[in-house]
């Protein structure tokens, strides 16, 4: 028996989402898409060519069905999560098949797992968080709730994100640095010290960036 479930957020990356669906459904049917969810104006004509439909806003969710939100940036999953967590079942963690997940690795709810992606071992995934294509974390490393990596990102071991954190494409964290909650690290960046909490950081070694 298949798993209803509602994308909320009908852009690119809501679309990208309903790949990893589709994938974990070749191999075995586990989900029955009903449609997007989504606040502002998305191209139905993409949506409908994906077979799906847009059902209205993002607090139209039907009752009793579960959801995965399809928006790139951690704080408005935060903040969909923050709403919707108490009226409608658990978000389900949705996983590409074309992925390696080593041993005692937990996924919170809600969290996708994009294709390419390798992860190593005794590592602990927040709520909601999005690891897109290509990306590697490894061993004993720390995503908090609501973490974006990008795609092509590298996540060294020790390594925590806090809350909300984003990562942008290409970026790296080496061995045993924290990035803050709510921080932004740049397209190829590479941390190599902690960074704080809600600052942005860029370049190679990134750097806290000056607030204009």
């Amino acid at each position: 028996m298949t798993q209803p479930l509602v994308i909320i957020g009908a852009g690119g990356h809501g679309r990208e989402v309903l790949d990893v669906v589709d994938a974990i459904n070749a191999g075995k049917p586990t989900f029955e898409v009903l449609g997007f969810l989504d606040d502002g104006s998305p191209d139905r004509a993409l949506i409908e060519g994906r077979g799906c439909r847009v059902l209205g806003g993002s607090l139209d969710l039907p009752d009793g069905v579960a959801y995965v939100v399809g928006i790139g940036t951690g704080g408005h999953r935060r903040a969909i999560d923050e709403r919707l967590r108490e009226r409608a079942p658990e978000s389900p963690v949705l996983v590409h098949p074309d992925t390696t997940i080593g041993p005692d690795v937990e996924l919170g709810p809600g969290t996708v797992v994009a294709a390419g992606v390798r992860m190593g071992n005794h590592i602990r995934i927040g709520r909601h968080v999005h690891v897109n294509m290509n990306c590697t974390v490894h061993h004993d490393a720390v995503l908090q709730d609501h973490v974006t990596l990008s795609p092509g990102c590298h996540v060294n071991g020790n390594v925590t994100l806090g809350a909300g954190s984003f990562l942008g494409t290409g970026a790296v964290v080496i061995q045993g640095r924290t990035v803050g909650a709510d921080a932004t690290i740049g397209a190829g960046a590479v941390v190599v010290r902690d960074v704080p909490g809600g600052v942005t950081a860029v370049g190679v070694p990134a750097r806290q960036r000056a607030q204009p």
